[in-house]
């Protein structure tokens, strides 16, 4: 037995007191060796039958749930089979011809089924009780249709889905749902257990394990996973092992994926485990019904779910829209078959201006689809080898502007992260094109068309001309400030041209776009210019859009993106220009401008360490360089000479105490602080500096010096 080459069918007992001999069978479900460690009981004995039913009804006064092993060998025809088969039958165990019996002895000594009286006894004297059979041999739906039993383990599902026997699979629950819709919630579905071959030797661990695992865990009934499945373990374990001959290391890969694309599921099992609202359909190709994909929908409202599986090696592609048949209960207990369409079964309204949004759980994307198609002719859907959809979070849209129909042309079927994102930048499409326009090519009627977009899209009412005309003037700035080296705007690079050259275009870059936004906020009146500015950056969704024409412009993808992030941080920095109040604290009050400006926080780095607040030196001396360009760009030439103070001293201030600040905050405060010239200690004698670098023990990280 232990090393399977043999194994005894009965065992010897021998009576030292009465000298006899008795020979005793084993148990045995004549598949493969005998159990040496059981003895089988002659269930032909209502005293034996009896007895049993006690030691049940014992066990379940003392827990809730039980589990029959190997229950099915204990149904009549298999008692019948194996221990007293009909003359001339073929014996199932050896030597068990001898005591054949004909089929009305048999029936007369068992007229019921064993396990039909065990139930009906543990509901009449210990209801509550669940219990769960093992049963194979294809018997899983006998034992919940006609034996009762509450559970039990369904072995067709890991058989007929590994082997891809699908049309066998599929007919098993057709037939199971014309027989009782709720007989599906009474199978514990599963990929392995101790008996056979682990999860991963029977199903790998690409796509097709994890599409009947997904099948699993979404399917009426109850999802049993096996020990080590998660993991990914490949030695399978018995009731006999204490502990694992194998070293094995858990796979990271198996396991994320299961936590990605099998856990969520898990975690909504309530939306699965009834069968109140369960529909399997029909997917219907160019050759009929195609049986290699599994179709089926649960729950109703936010609960609704669709879930699609090809467990077959090719592509699939064909049409849901009907469900096979499935049995209603009549009052008087009689039953009608039924037939539900997809629309239906998702419960979706009437009307032609309707739309239904979902979202395919692996992906992640939405997706857009008329009702009006989905009620004449269903859903269209292709799947690759062994892909998996499941389709939830569904919601009903009405259209009575057209908009979602509009959304849907644009998208041509195609998924997205974010119907609401994707809708909203459909509202701004003119706002987007004019704006590109005008940056791709920076002219005065680009740039009040733009202006007018904005308008329009913001419900304001102000002068586009007045401010278009201002922008100009910006514009022709920022040659003063920047002059492109060709003599014209951003051109693509060459290979030839180095850094430098690239770098100049890029400062150029983000001058042009920062005068053509940042004054955008003047078409609200009354509102303040630059806060509206930003509001409207973020809400226009205007960084993607400049980041794309800056690419038209030739600007590599790096270096358009930087343009429009810097643009974000510089639209509505403060500058000397915007400033006010006196010149003697302009520094100071500029510096907590910034430090009040989140954007401008995370530009210069600042970061805590052991209670201080530190900065990077070489971005806070880029974000002053900054400042002095917009600066320029803003203050006419001839009003430069009369700014009660100039851009160069506040920069040459904020330059020099950022340097004697050590790079900490507070200390870049004190040096500025009461328009303390920089550099300065506070309280310190005319004349007598701080130090230049301060030598205390600085934290490492991005604030230093490189």
């Amino acid at each position: 037995y232990w090393n399977d080459s043999d194994a005894a069918v009965t065992f010897k007992r021998f009576d030292r007191w009465g000298g006899q001999d008795r020979y005793v069978y084993h148990g045995n479900d004549g598949t493969s060796f005998p159990w040496n460690d059981t003895a089988q009981l002659d269930f032909l004995n209502p005293e034996v039958r009896e007895h049993v039913i006690q030691v049940i009804l014992d066990v379940a006064r003392r827990f809730p749930v039980i589990r029959f092993d190997a229950a099915m060998v204990l149904a009549k025809k298999h008692i019948q089979r194996l221990w007293w088969p009909l003359p001339g039958a073929g014996d199932g165990i050896p030597s068990r011809a001898a005591h054949a019996m004909t089929q009305a002895e048999f029936d007369a000594r068992m007229p019921n089924e064993f396990w039909r009286e065990v139930v009906d006894r543990v509901a009449a004297e210990v209801p509550g009780t669940l219990l769960l059979a093992e049963a194979f041999w294809m018997l899983e739906g006998y034992f919940v249709r006609t034996l009762g039993m509450h559970r039990v383990y369904n072995s067709a599902f890991m058989h007929m889905l590994r082997d891809e026997d699908n049309d066998k699979y599929r007919k098993l629950i057709r037939d199971t749902l014309e027989f009782d819709p709720e007989i599906l919630k009474r199978y514990v579905n599963f990929m392995n257990n101790p008996d056979e071959k682990t999860a991963v030797e029977q199903f790998g661990k690409g796509d097709k394990y994890f599409g009947i695992a997904t099948v699993m865990a979404t399917m009426p009934g109850l999802p049993m996973f096996g020990h080590g499945q998660f993991e990914g373990f490949s030695e399978k374990y018995g009731m006999e092992f204490r502990r694992a001959s194998l070293d094995e290391a858990i796979d990271p890969w198996h396991v994320a994926r299961h936590e990605r694309e099998v856990v969520p599921l898990l975690h909504r099992r309530g939306d699965f485990a009834e069968v109140r609202d369960f529909l399997l359909y029909d997917v219907v190709g160019d050759g009929g019904v195609i049986d290699d994909v599994l179709a089926y929908s649960n729950g109703s409202g936010p609960t609704r779910s669709l879930v699609l599986y090809h467990n077959r090696y090719g592509e699939a592609a064909g049409w849901i829209r009907d469900s096979v048949a499935f049995a209603v209960k009549e009052s008087d207990g009689s039953k009608r078959l039924e037939r539900r369409t997809l629309a239906e079964g998702l419960h979706l309204p009437e009307g032609d201006d309707w739309w239904l949004a979902f979202r395919e759980q692996r992906s992640g994307l939405e997706y857009l689809r008329p009702v009006r198609e989905l009620r004449e002719r269903g859903l269209f859907v292709s799947l690759r080898a062994y892909e998996t959809q499941v389709l939830w979070e569904m919601r009903e849209l009405h259209d009575a502007t057209g908009i979602w129909r509009r959304l849907a042309e644009r998208l041509g079927g195609a998924g997205v992260p974010s119907l609401e994102d994707s809708l909203r930048e459909l509202q701004l499409a003119p706002v987007h094109e004019a704006v590109a326009a005008a940056v791709r090519d920076p002219d005065r009627e680009r740039i009040e068309a733009a202006l007018r977009a904005i308008a329009e899209a913001t419900g304001t009412t102000g002068d586009a001309g007045a401010i278009a005309v201002q922008i100009g003037e910006r514009l022709a700035r920022v040659d003063e400030v920047a002059p492109s080296t060709a003599g014209e705007a951003v051109e693509a690079a060459t290979a030839a041209e180095d850094s430098a050259a690239a770098a100049a275009r890029e400062v150029r870059s983000t001058l042009l776009v920062w005068a053509a936004t940042a004054s955008i906020g003047a078409l609200a009146p009354g509102a303040p210019v630059a806060p509206t500015s930003r509001a409207w950056y973020e809400e226009l969704r205007l960084a993607p859009v400049i980041a794309r024409a800056l690419r038209d412009r030739g600007l590599d993808e790096g270096a358009a993106w930087a343009v429009a992030e810097r643009v974000r941080t510089l639209v509505d920095l403060p500058v000397p220009a915007t400033i006010g109040g006196p010149a003697r604290t302009a520094a100071a009050r500029l510096l907590e401008a910034w430090l009040g400006h989140p954007d401008v926080r995370r530009s210069i780095r600042v970061n805590t360490f052991e209670g201080s607040e530190w900065f990077h030196q070489e971005s806070f001396d880029g974000l002053v360089d900054w400042m002095e360009r917009l600066d320029r760009v803003l203050t006419p030439r001839d009003a430069r000479g009369r700014a009660p103070v100039t851009r160069d001293a506040i920069g040459r201030a904020l330059r020099e105490a950022a340097a004697a600040s050590g790079y900490r905050v507070d200390r870049l405060r004190d040096a500025l602080a009461g328009g303390t010239p920089a550099g300065r200690r506070p309280g310190a004698r005319s004349g007598e500096r701080g130090p230049r670098t301060v030598k205390a023990a600085l934290p490492p990280g991005p604030r230093r010096k490189s």
